[in-house]
Formats: structure tokens, C-alpha cells, sequence
């Protein structure tokens, strides 16, 4: 077994990493497709559903900063054990409110809200994971296959949820869903560990393998940068402002994909249910690609290629696919189309995280907690605002708005530079 191991250890972890980022999709998407029994159950509208959406997003919005500080201070592997504990408690207790409960909807208000609180440690402790124990010029392809999750699991989620919904109930469907988010967080505390010296299976050649790769902000001081540092860095502020839009048009598909295919494309429950996965399956496959082709071109043409180069062009792609797939006549055809552009926005997601971890080394949870607020944001907006905008502009609309902020996240990315290290720049600031 450690002969097997040997040298591995690090993919051992990164691939453990995918299975909750797979499972914390699971919770937070089963809703959308729970959403009409919700709906009926607790007598509520589109408009409604899209603040209980949004209750989430907020929540894990506004914990993101604090949720990689944490990660940062106590390490990856206590701070995604406790996460995987909270959110399994409060995705029960969805399932828990009664039906004719008065002030249902703040309860569910509530409720939604403190899920998104728990799930807000997992990308930013994932990143301070990355940080720590993969070299830089691996940290494409890992972060490509931590965020093949989020289409793994948003894809498995509508004929897995539909299924249970149909011969249990929806509630059965959160019931579920927070008992494999306990045993997958169980197995991440037993095999997990902050750092590479810290595992008895890590052999010395891996160690000095990961160490060699490591950006010199990994290597520098243990204190975490200031506030400040990470809140007026403007290749932060850039990036953030990338993922914020970023985040608009993901939580579109996230939120209300599978409602859109049923209630405006017209097809059938189960039709919508295996069209909507498209968008999860491109995203599960892009997402590694993305990674790939950002470590090959990073290798041969630097950072600024590789990572800044790939993330605008894919963004930019993305727009063009969502403004072709709402003028496609036909739902099959629309819905393939519309599944590329989710496709197309998740060969960028690596290149996200592959620039805060390198610019940010030890600080990696608290910088790309900051940048991931700004994408959580992005979807509170979208969940809210895109019933709103369908409901006195029609469908199209809120496909166009995303369209157009694609083109801002891509121009975005022209600002950065990923040579830059946080660290040197605060020590610099600090002397000054």
C-alpha cells in the first residue's frame, strides 16, 4: 500500500478534495431541483424561491474572508472536517421545517443562510491545501480536478434528487444528502493533513518535490498578511471583480437552469432533468481541461499565457455560447449550447485559484476567500435578480446581462499580473 502511495500522496488528497467539492455542490443545488415541491408545499412564488437561493449565497458570501482565515490559522484539514459537520446539520434542517409552519419562508431565509456560512470554508481551506502541498506548476490540473466536483456533483444532483423526490419526498433528498456529507468529511479528517512533513506516508522524494515548486510567498513567514494588504492589492481587486461575474453567470445555471428547461423551454420533469446535467457535465470535464492547458502553457509560455491568457479567452467564449444558446429556437439544441458556455466559463476556474495560491502562499485561504466572496456575491445577485429580470423582460434578459459581464471578467483578467507575490509587495509596504 505506501509502495503504491509513494509519491502520490498529494493526488491522494487532491482527489478527496474533489469528492466534497462534489458533495457540497450536492446540498447546495438539490433545492433548485426540489424548488417546485418547496414552492407548492410552502406556498411560495419564483420571486421567493429566488431569496431563499440567494439567503444561501449570501451567507457564503459574506464567511468566505473569514472562512479562509480560519483555514490559514487552525489548517485545511480541522476547519473542512468542522464545515462538512455544519452544513450537514443545517441541510437537515431544511428538510425539518413543517409544512405549515407559519413565517415559512424566513425560517427557510434563516436556514439557507446558515448552510451557506458552513460551505464557505471549502474552497478557501482547499486553496490553503494547494498552498501548502502542491507545486506551483502542478496547481493548474489540481485545481482543475477540485472544481471537476462542482460539475460532478451539480451534474449527478437532477436525476439523483428527481429520483428520491418522486419515490421518497424532497425531504428525503436533503436527508440524504447530509449523511454523505458527514462520512465524506469523517474520511478527510482521518486522511488529511496540513502539510506535507505532517503525513507518515509522504516519502522525502515527494516532499522535496513539492517543496522545489513552492513560490517564495509559500515559503516566507508563517503570519498571515494584513487586511489591508489583500483588500487594496489591485491584482486582488482585479481578480475578485473577474470572479464576481464569474459567479453571476455560474449560479445562473446552479440556480434556475432545470426551472428555465421546464417551465419556459417546456420540457417534461425528466427531459429536464437529463438536459440539465449538460452544464455540469461540461463543467466537470472543462474544469481539469482548463487546468491542463493552463499548467502546458504556463510551462512554456509563463503565467501571464498561461493563467491570465486562458482565463479571459474562456470567459469571453463563455459569453458568445450564452448569447447563441438563448436565440436557439429548439430547447435540445438550446440546451447544448447553453451547456458549452458553462463548458467554456470552467476552463477559467483553475487559473483563479492558481494565481491567489502562488501570489498568496501561506495567506492562500484568507486572499482567495476574499476573491470567492466577490464571486458569492455575484450569485446572490443572480439568484435573485434573474426571476425578476424574466418576469417583466422575459427569458432572454438575464442570459444577455450574463453575456456582458463575461466580457467584463475577461478584460479583467488584463490587469493582473500573476508574478506578483503579496508578500514581497506588504514587506516592501512595511519598510516604506
Amino acid at each position: 500500500m505506501l509502495n503504491f502511495l509513494r509519491g502520490r500522496v498529494r493526488w491522494i488528497l487532491i482527489g478527496w478534495m474533489f469528492a466534497i467539492s462534489a458533495i457540497a455542490y450536492l446540498d447546495r443545488v438539490n433545492i433548485s431541483i426540489a424548488g417546485h415541491s418547496i414552492e407548492g408545499e410552502f406556498h411560495l412564488n419564483n420571486l421567493q424561491l429566488g431569496w431563499v437561493f440567494s439567503a444561501f449565497v449570501l451567507g457564503y458570501a459574506l464567511f468566505q474572508a473569514p472562512g479562509g482565515r480560519l483555514a490559514d490559522r487552525f489548517g485545511p484539514r480541522r476547519i473542512l472536517a468542522l464545515g462538512t459537520i455544519w452544513w450537514a446539520v443545517f441541510t437537515s434542517l431544511t428538510a425539518f421545517v413543517p409544512g405549515g409552519v407559519s413565517h415559512a419562508l424566513l425560517i427557510l431565509l434563516l436556514v439557507r443562510f446558515g448552510l451557506g456560512i458552513g460551505e464557505a470554508v471549502v474552497y478557501p481551506a482547499s486553496n490553503r491545501l494547494v498552498a501548502t502541498w502542491i507545486p506551483s506548476q502542478e496547481r493548474g490540473i489540481a485545481n482543475g480536478l477540485i472544481f471537476a466536483g462542482v460539475g460532478a456533483g451539480a451534474g449527478v444532483t437532477p436525476p439523483l434528487i428527481t429520483y428520491i423526490l418522486l419515490h421518497h419526498g424532497w425531504r428525503w433528498s436533503f436527508w440524504i444528502s447530509a449523511l454523505i456529507g458527514l462520512l465524506a468529511g469523517g474520511v478527510w479528517f482521518v486522511l488529511a493533513r496540513d502539510a506535507p512533513e505532517q503525513h507518515p506516508w509522504v516519502a522525502p522524494e515527494e516532499i522535496a518535490h513539492i517543496e522545489a515548486g513552492l513560490p517564495v510567498a509559500a515559503l516566507e513567514g508563517a503570519r498571515p498578511l494584513p487586511w489591508r494588504a489583500i483588500f487594496t492589492n489591485k491584482d486582488v481587486l482585479a481578480i475578485t471583480l473577474s470572479y464576481f461575474c464569474y459567479g453571476y453567470v455560474a449560479y445562473i445555471f446552479f440556480s434556475w437552469f432545470f426551472i428555465y428547461l421546464s417551465t419556459v423551454r417546456g420540457l417534461d420533469l425528466k427531459s429536464s432533468s437529463h438536459y440539465g446535467m449538460l452544464p455540469f457535465m461540461a463543467m466537470a470535464i472543462c474544469s481539469p481541461l482548463g487546468g491542463w492547458i493552463s499548467d502546458r502553457l504556463t510551462r512554456q509560455r509563463g503565467k501571464r499565457t498561461g493563467r491570465c491568457g486562458v482565463a479571459a479567452v474562456s470567459i469571453a467564449l463563455c459569453g458568445a455560447f450564452i448569447v447563441l444558446g438563448t436565440r436557439a429556437e429548439d430547447a435540445r439544441l438550446a440546451s447544448i449550447v447553453l451547456a458549452g458556455g458553462a463548458g467554456a466559463l470552467y476552463l477559467s476556474q483553475s487559473a483563479f485559484w492558481s494565481v491567489t495560491s502562488d501570489i498568496a502562499g501561506r495567506s492562500a485561504g484568507s486572499v482567495s476567500g476574499v476573491m470567492n466572496m466577490g464571486n458569492q456575491i455575484g450569485g446572490a445577485i443572480t439568484a435573485s435578480l434573474t426571476p425578476w429580470l424574466a418576469k417583466y423582460f422575459g427569458w432572454g434578459t438575464p442570459f444577455f446581462v450574463a453575456a456582458a459581464l463575461c466580457v467584463v471578467g475577461s478584460l479583467a483578467w488584463i490587469m493582473v499580473d500573476p508574478e506578483r507575490e503579496l508578500v514581497g509587495e506588504s514587506l516592501k509596504a512595511t519598510v516604506a
